[in-house]
């Protein structure tokens, strides 16, 4: 509220990196994010959940299901002016619609998930969550073109280079400027096996996925069991978890002799101390960041200028 998220970041309380900008390619996953992260919530103080714009067609059955899974006191639904493609997202519609992983009332409670990592998504003992009790606050507006998204997608993708950039800024030194390219910065040497490796989105096959994860950007995460490895490593998940994530950095540099990854990050060494699990995602280091540094001579690795459009 206060202004742009890159302005005033603090680190959360809870967080889970699920490395992807849409959660469209893994819905089960994401309703096992938002569960993990709200059980942390220990109900003390008033919790204001900002659900994401993705209300059509399988975004509007995932947010009923969200409403199921979470119980809010209230629903502030903001509508769009001359669109009805949502409708009011009453108790009674809660309570009857079916969800994208939820059936309404009229059928079972809740779908049998043949998924292993749903099968434990089950409703809190005790509460009946299939009569929501919500009060909805519905806000229509009267002028033309209110709320309509118009460029909203360009605009993120620019909030979110601003957030990275602005995490990053806690690398440098707090004098006013001397700022320092991220080339001039001493990383972290984190041996290969000291850290679980996960690529998040797609598969990667054993042999190339140093070439993947170098000059990447990482989340620094937490998993509960211990990282063993007889080897010198790499250790790789075959699945990704849904653990803690401390912060984030960026792998600019692999050194396959020395079996080290090295990786600038902000988070301080108290916290990295807890760091044992590496999670690469779906999102890109901005660009400034790789054609802006100064002082590099030569070609820029990873970008190029030189490739075939067609592909």
């Amino acid at each position: 509220l206060p202004g742009p998220p890159f302005t005033h970041q603090q680190m959360p309380s809870k967080m889970v990196y699920y490395g992807q900008i849409s959660c469209e390619q893994d819905t089960e996953r994401y309703l096992d994010v938002v569960k993990y992260v709200f059980s942390y919530y220990k109900k003390e103080v008033p919790l204001i959940i900002n659900t994401m714009g993705w209300v059509k067609g399988e975004g509007l059955l995932l947010l009923i299901d969200l409403v199921r899974l979470l119980s809010p006191s209230h629903i502030v639904q903001m509508d769009v002016c001359d669109w009805k493609a949502m409708p009011p997202l009453t108790p009674e519609h809660v309570h009857f619609s079916a969800g994208l992983h939820t059936k309404g009332k009229q059928q079972s409670k809740c779908k049998q998930l043949g998924m292993g990592s749903m099968e434990s998504w089950k409703y809190p003992e005790g509460e009946d969550m299939s009569a929501p009790q919500h009060k909805l606050l519905y806000v229509h507006p009267e002028f033309p073109r209110a709320g309509v998204a118009g460029e909203a997608r360009v605009h993120s993708g620019i909030l979110r280079d601003m957030s990275i950039l602005g995490y990053l800024g806690h690398l440098q030194s707090p004098d006013i400027g001397a700022v320092l390219p991220l080339h001039s910065l001493v990383p972290y040497q984190v041996p290969f096996n000291a850290v679980a490796l996960r690529v998040i989105h797609t598969d990667v096959a054993p042999s190339n996925i140093m070439y993947a994860v170098n000059a990447s950007w990482v989340g620094l995460c937490c998993i509960p069991e211990e990282v063993r490895c007889q080897t010198e490593g790499p250790v790789l998940l075959t699945q990704t978890p849904v653990c803690d994530c401390l912060g984030f950095g960026i792998v600019r540099g692999v050194d396959m002799e020395k079996k080290l990854y090295h990786i600038l990050t902000p988070v301080p060494p108290a916290n990295l101390r807890l760091v044992n699990c590496l999670l690469l995602g779906n999102i890109a280091i901005p660009n400034c960041v790789l054609v802006g540094q100064q002082g590099i001579e030569g070609e820029i690795p990873y970008v190029t200028s030189d490739y075939n459009y067609s592909i």
